[in-house]
């Protein structure tokens, strides 16, 4: 009942922020994947040279994404959120007029920048600034978006796209971008802000303080958790790069491959719900320190098995980490270094996950290429993460001891 009445009191800041997760699917690797067949086809792309614009298009956009993401400390929500769905909506429509192999970085570039980018970057800024008492829950219902793109927009483009052809399917992607440009205007005319010097001191970092992003690139914990944040959206993204590799390797058809995902969409939804409410409940210390262990474990397991049932219990687990990724983080920013600067601090996060989801389908290609298969790289990224979880408890127990003792309150609207 209190979750119940917490969703109706909150609904129009939800709403938006659900919107803007939604909308970011236009340029996640899941939706953009749909296309990569026509788009090889057409521009007769190998799989490497596909694979190499893909990489370069997010390299870029990680880059820019550390200056852009300062803007959310500058504009409110409504302002920036609305303006990146309309670049968004523009980027779709470059793409379904590219007119040469040139212009595909640009594409992917603008795509992953406003997109992955910015569209989710400004949604999760805005529930970790406007609640603390009720941050996890307002990120992970904010975050249901992802889960919900990830459900229904491959389906339907690919019918979509069966109908009208890849192009003018990203005409319909910009159409609806653009539509939810002022949908979120409307949600937020009334933006949910603190009101007080003393309630914007509960959201307040390490020390009693609110951080820049210049003493987070100093402080010991930035350095310690970076390898636990980095590893997620790198190797998942290249999880899901190689799907048919991986098909091939274990022995299933790309169909029953494909048939595990939905296994994925439903755990990973739930999991951004239950986290939520483990955060609100627990804080972010514990959470951050353990979020990646079922990735580690799932890697393995998927990595061992043979079996369709194996399969699906490693990616279930893997999905554990998954969910919790959409809301852990954004909520551990917030609650260590405050709010007042977020936008900054988090851009740089942001940054460097859109790195690691370039880097890693290029890191695992090229260990493919020396004849390293993904199945033996799993245990590799699982090794890795139980390090990173080693150096993640390490920082965060050093650093909880100075978080302030006071009680949450959360901020309430204008």
């Amino acid at each position: 009942m209190e979750t119940l009445r917490f969703v109706r009191d909150n609904a129009r800041w939800l709403a938006a922020g659900f919107l803007l997760t939604l909308s970011s699917s236009y340029g996640q690797t899941f939706f953009i994947s749909i296309f990569a067949g026509e788009i090889q086809a057409e521009f007769s792309l190998s799989n490497a040279a596909w694979g190499g614009i893909y990489m370069l298009g997010t390299l870029g956009s990680a880059v820019v994404m550390i200056w852009a993401g300062v803007l959310t400390d500058l504009f409110r929500v409504r302002t920036i959120g609305s303006i990146v769905l309309v670049l968004l909506a523009a980027a779709c429509i470059a793409t379904a007029l590219v007119p040469s192999v040139f212009w595909l970085v640009p594409m992917i570039f603008f795509l992953r920048l406003f997109g992955q980018g910015m569209a989710s970057h400004v949604a999760a800024v805005g529930m970790a600034r406007w609640y603390v008492a009720t941050r996890g829950r307002a990120l992970s219902i904010a975050a249901l978006g992802f889960g919900v793109g990830q459900a229904l927009l491959p389906l339907i483009f690919v019918v979509l796209m069966g109908y009208i052809g890849w192009r003018w399917s990203w005409v319909v992607a910009a159409i609806l971008a653009l539509v939810a440009a002022p949908i979120v205007l409307i949600l937020l005319q009334e933006e949910r802000t603190p009101k007080s010097v003393a309630t914007e001191n509960q959201s307040a970092g390490m020390g009693n303080r609110h951080w820049t992003r210049t003493e987070v690139l100093r402080t010991p914990l930035y350095w310690l958790i970076l390898p636990v944040m980095l590893g997620p959206p790198a190797f998942g993204t290249a999880f899901f790069f190689l799907q048919v590799h991986l098909a091939e390797v274990k022995g299933w058809s790309h169909l029953e491959m494909v048939g595990l995902f939905p296994i994925y969409t439903v755990v990973t939804t739930g999991f951004m719900l239950l986290s939520g409410f483990a955060i609100d409940r627990f804080g972010t210390g514990k959470m951050i320190a353990i979020y990646t262990l079922p990735l580690a474990l799932g890697f393995v397991i998927f990595s061992l098995t043979s079996s369709l049932l194996g399969g699906a219990v490693g990616i279930a687990l893997f999905a554990v980490s998954s969910g919790m990724q959409a809301t852990v983080p954004p909520a551990f920013w917030a609650e260590f270094f405050g709010t007042r600067h977020l936008g900054s601090i988090k851009a740089l996060a942001a940054a460097v996950m859109v790195f690691g989801s370039a880097i890693g389908p290029g890191l695992a290609g090229l260990l493919l290429d020396m004849g390293i298969s993904f199945p033996t790289q799993m245990l590799w990224v699982a090794g890795y993460m139980v390090v990173a979880t080693v150096l993640a408890v390490i920082g965060v127990q050093r650093a909880v001891s100075t978080l302030p003792r006071t009680a949450k309150i959360d901020v309430v609207g204008t």
